[in-house]
């Protein structure tokens, strides 16, 4: 079978499966054959008259959010070879040849994934997305990764606009482009972006000290009125997060601002089987959509737009060579040769310089794990933390969970396995705190949720019991002794924590603050050559629900 062939059937396929229809196919019959009856004497025209009735347009959007630097085939759990943009890119234009009016947006985060993408700033990314032909992307928190200089050289170099429309510099001047408008035959579509406020404290705090995160809310209320006198359909392309409160993210701005008629969305990586539908202050529905993470789905939402409303919808999130391949070999997207050609030398070039072999895993380490208790993955890089500190007095290490992106897998372990799973390029840095501090610290630490980022992983010199209820550190003991409110401790973290990252603003009033200028990645590398690979949980971390 062709490649086209193999194509062709996922899309009959996809036409037979759609889930999230408002009507059931058989009832849209029953209901049109009865107004049929109805109404056929003052339906009827004669040549020459006109139909009141304006015509039902068809939009295809098709979406992706938090890529995260994955743009070639990756393993995922069973499947060795999932997502990737040249896979992508073929049942894009599948979807183009069978469709005339498509458009493609993505809800950031393109930055910090594996190292051919690390390695090159995102080129490689933005270069698939240009072949792709993007019509917009959001900014998301992680394209505040790099300095400012490389997200302007980014937004630069993408020949499609990276929207927020609450972003400013300090002057007051939009950063970014706020909103595109698109026309298609018979109907006109806005896109306005917005980028979550809490950006400016989850990124380097650093590259975001010149910028302004107005709030989202009142942005879009004074923004989609405008767009709805000059549009049919208003999209945002946000980057918010789905969350179980509605009081929170997309749900929460679907609920607050009249005039939202469909919101893609990313930031949480949410795997959604069908839409999220909420009720606006006007009693309007917005269509909330999201496609998971890393390229490995593509979101489809098919809309029909009568009249500046939306008639009706359907939506998919389509695996890329996902679990279509678990359950059906012959449903394998093949890759576009032409952009596999212009992305594989990123990754060769990258394989050249991180190929060699430091060490071997027994089990895998689970990058996940760190972000709600105490993991091996976590226990291994603050140790090696603290193992380089130790020359200066250190007395103990710590870091966020969500500093480790993606899991060791079990066998050999490269330099590009340690580059993947720590994509930033923090240094390690001492800061000096007093026990009092350091006793604030910990407490602030128990009432970080489960699943956030900010959650801690510390060094074998730290045993800590935390009451996620009370939100308070119930005991910590420091090499074995209770922390001594009045002594002076010094502690080994990232250079992103040691800024204030994820809200660690105790950081910031250090009475010392010493940045080593060594990254994270090289220490751990000479760590495990030195001291062998072995990880494991320990008991460092006790949580009280």
């Amino acid at each position: 079978m062709t490649d086209a062939g193999k194509l062709t059937i996922l899309e009959s396929r996809w036409r037979g499966q759609m889930n999230g229809s408002r009507i059931n196919g058989r009832w849209k019959a029953v209901i049109f054959f009865l107004a049929l009856l109805l109404f056929a004497p003052a339906c009827t025209t004669v040549p020459g008259s006109i139909s009141l009735e304006e015509p039902l347009h068809h939009l295809v959007v098709l979406h992706t959010n938090d890529h995260h630097g994955h743009p070639l085939k990756f393993p995922h759990g069973r499947v060795q070879n999932a997502g990737g943009l040249p896979a992508r890119a073929s049942l894009i234009q599948e979807i183009r040849k069978q469709n005339p009016n498509v458009l493609l947006l993505d809800a950031g985060d393109l930055n910090t994934g594996r190292s051919e993408s690390n390695l090159f700033k995102a080129m490689p990314d933005l270069d698939g997305y240009n072949y792709l032909a993007y019509d917009a992307m959001a900014l998301g928190n992680h394209e505040f990764d790099n300095p400012l200089s490389v997200l302007r050289h980014q937004m630069d170099y993408a020949r499609f606009p990276l929207l927020s429309s609450n972003l400013r510099t300090k002057d007051g001047a939009p950063f970014a482009q706020p909103y595109i408008l698109k026309s298609y035959p018979g109907f006109k579509v806005a896109i306005f972006g917005l980028t979550l406020k809490e950006a400016s404290i989850l990124a380097t705090p650093g590259n975001v000290q010149d910028l302004v995160f107005e709030d989202e809310i009142d942005t879009a209320k004074a923004l989609v009125p405008r767009l709805k006198q000059e549009a049919d359909l208003v999209i945002g392309l946000t980057h918010l997060g789905i969350f179980d409160s509605p009081r929170h993210g997309s749900r929460h701005l679907a609920s607050q601002v009249s005039g939202i008629d469909v919101i893609v969305d990313g930031h949480t990586h949410t795997r959604l089987e069908s839409p999220i539908i909420v009720k606006d202050p006007t009693g309007g529905e917005s269509i909330i959509v999201q496609a998971w993470k890393w390229g490995l789905v593509l979101g489809r939402l098919d809309l029909w737009i009568r009249g500046g409303k939306v008639k009706d919808y359907r939506f998919q999130a389509i695996p890329i060579n996902l679990d279509n391949v678990q359950k059906d070999e012959k449903s394998e997207i093949p890759e576009d040769p032409a952009l596999l050609k212009l992305l594989q030398p990123y990754a060769d070039e990258a394989e050249a310089r991180l190929s060699s072999v430091i060490g071997a895993l027994g089990t895998p380490l689970s990058s996940n794990a760190a972000r709600e208790k105490e993991a091996a993955a976590g226990n291994l890089v603050a140790d090696s933390m603290q193992w380089f500190a130790a020359r200066w007095g250190c007395d103990f290490a710590v870091i966020n969970g969500g500093s480790i992106r993606h899991d060791l897998p079990a066998g050999p372990v490269s330099l590009k396995s340690i580059y993947d799973m720590l994509p930033f390029e923090n240094s390690i840095f001492l800061i000096t705190l007093k026990g009092s501090e350091v006793l604030r610290v910990f407490d602030f630490m128990a009432a970080i949720p489960a699943g956030s980022g900010a959650f801690p992983q510390f060094s074998r010199e730290v045993n800590v019991v935390l009451d996620r209820t009370a939100r308070k550190v119930v005991r910590v003991l420091i090499k074995g002794e209770p922390i001594d409110a009045n002594r002076s401790y010094r502690i080994a973290t990232n250079s992103y924590l040691a800024e204030g990252g994820d809200g660690y603003k105790v950081f910031l009033g250090a009475r010392e603050r010493f940045d080593t200028s060594a990254l994270q990645q090289p220490v751990l590398i000479e760590y495990i050559r030195l001291m062998g690979l072995s990880p494991k949980v320990e008991g460092r971390i006790t949580i009280r629900p």
